[in-house]
């Protein structure tokens, strides 16, 4: 961490014009600027949360992938949710064989520099906004909204690193460094109890500062730190809360309608979401690593892309009911351009297809950080876990609710037992939130095994994962310990 932050203090701080909410989000880091003079305005400290906005969602010059991006990729490549595609040189990463010194690793899910990134603009925000210079009587309301963005932020980036860095929630364990404040001193790694204690004060305290509403989308909002809540709530396995927060953003945004679903993965409207991260050719194209790049010769047809890194797994793409089920042709697609080539596959992911083939924001699709499918099936788990399970508000309700609103002809079904319904769920969750930085994390809050068809292990010992594995939590990088000797590795892992 003392590496990190010595990088980000010589770096120094982001300052940008601003056009519009929406466009906030798309800021290239390119013009910085340190000392007092960055932030001795309310209106610089907003520059600077943008800044920290852009480390989470965009692309970053030092790893080559934002926050959100890196998390979607890794929830899928570490789990059963993708295969390789033509192209194959994720050995270590995909088949589990990483270490604290791996180039994969640092080159492609280094979450400690990106989440600690954005954790140290937001803090250097919080320290400076007290007594930034307000230049006009709105910039009053600014100073409080920019105070709750960053407290969510920051919220949200400790809890992030907790999955990559962390064994499944227990107070007593070890969680990462929880950081309130810019800071070369090395230290070693918080407790859990008292590390999730942080996240979720600086959630509370984000909630009656930020908007009350979701107008945009673009930045943090109630109903995104109610979403955020939710989730917090379901990996410390408090099932009243997780089922709490998840009613209350239910309540507020309800689930698309079948002809409303399609839109969301063309970003033609905003249902379901409560916070997205907007996404520009310029930033980078999320799909790109599922589907490549798709060009047209001298007579205007297409020709397929060089390579495809990742494709859907085999077990995701038989888990869908490919005629009556929408999300298949929205998530899935079987293509034809790229059947007519020898050794390209041809089944691909379809769900972050932008504006299409060989156009202009081919693959530039928005990120969606909370959705209200995933939060019918944290209530879901959240009720059966408590022992409700069947009959009316129930976790078999909301499990069947959501399945009315994906599936044509779809008849309610009941479930037997608690067991039988959770398992239900994190099928459901495999399917509803295929592709979304999901699925690793759920198999690991579980202690469930990865477990891959043979068709989809490249090698007979990647098929699986056994549970509680050592390697479903991530090695800190010995860079990282380099700069830091306090912080202690994770079980499993030699440090030289």
């Amino acid at each position: 961490m003392k590496r990190l932050f010595l990088n980000i203090f010589l770096a120094g701080f982001i300052i940008t014009a601003t056009t519009s909410c929406n466009n906030l989000l798309d800021i290239k880091e390119t013009d910085f600027l340190g000392g007092e003079l960055a932030l001795r305005t309310v209106k610089n400290n907003e520059s600077l949360l943008m800044g920290a906005y852009a480390a989470l969602g965009s692309q970053s010059d030092i790893t080559g992938d934002g926050a959100a991006e890196m998390g979607i990729r890794a929830a899928g490549v570490f789990s059963d949710e993708v295969k390789p595609g033509d192209f194959y040189n994720a050995q270590t990463t995909h088949e589990w064989q990483f270490s604290p010194d791996d180039v994969g690793i640092r080159d492609s899910y280094m979450a400690i520099d990106n989440f600690y990134r954005v954790i140290d603009r937001v803090n250097r925000v919080l320290t400076a906004l007290p007594n930034a210079v307000k230049e006009a009587d709105s910039d009053e309301a600014l100073r409080q909204k920019v105070k709750g963005e960053a407290l969510f932020l920051r919220a949200y980036a400790h809890f992030e690193l907790f999955r990559y860095y962390c064994k499944n929630y227990d107070p007593a364990g070890l969680g990462m460094i929880y950081m309130t404040e810019s800071s070369l001193v090395a230290r070693s790694r918080d407790l859990m109890g008292p590390y999730f204690e942080n996240i979720l004060k600086d959630i509370a305290e984000s909630k009656p500062l930020l908007a009350q509403d979701v107008a945009d989308v673009y930045r943090a909002n109630l109903l995104s730190a109610v979403g955020l809540n939710a989730r917090v709530a379901l990996y410390m396995r408090n099932w009243v809360e997780a089922e709490k927060y998840a009613t209350e953003y239910i309540n507020a945004l309800p689930l698309a309608s079948k002809t409303e679903f399609a839109g969301i993965w063309t970003d033609v409207n905003k249902k379901e979401s409560a916070f997205k991260l907007a996404r520009t050719l310029a930033a980078g194209r999320v799909g790109g690593i599922y589907r490549g790049v798709f060009a047209k010769n001298a007579a205007g047809n297409l020709v397929a892309p060089a390579s495809i890194l990742w494709v859907p797994s085999d077990k995701l793409w038989n888990m869908f009911d490919k005629v009556n089920d929408i999300r298949f042709k929205e998530y899935l697609i079987d293509e034809p351009i790229l059947a007519a080539v020898t050794g390209k596959p041809s089944k691909i992911v379809n769900k972050y297809r932008g504006t299409g083939y060989a156009t202009t924001n081919e693959n530039v699709n928005d990120i969606k950080v909370f959705r209200t499918a995933e939060m019918y099936l944290i209530r879901a788990e959240a009720r059966a876990e408590q022992g409700k399970f069947t009959g009316a508000n129930s976790g078999e309700s909301d499990l069947n609710a959501l399945r009315e609103a994906r599936i044509n002809s779809y008849s309610n079904q009941i479930f037997p037992s608690k067991d039988a319904l959770i398992q239900a769920v994190l099928d459901e969750r495999f399917k509803e939130l295929a592709f979304e930085g999901h699925r690793f994390w759920d198999l690991k809050r579980r202690s469930l095994p990865i477990q891959r068809l043979a068709s989809d292990a490249p090698t007979p010992a990647s098929a699986t994962l056994p549970a509680n594995d050592y390697h479903f939590v991530l090695p800190i990088p010995n860079a990282e310990i380099s700069g830091n000797p306090l912080i202690q590795q994770n079980e499993g892992y030699a440090t030289k």
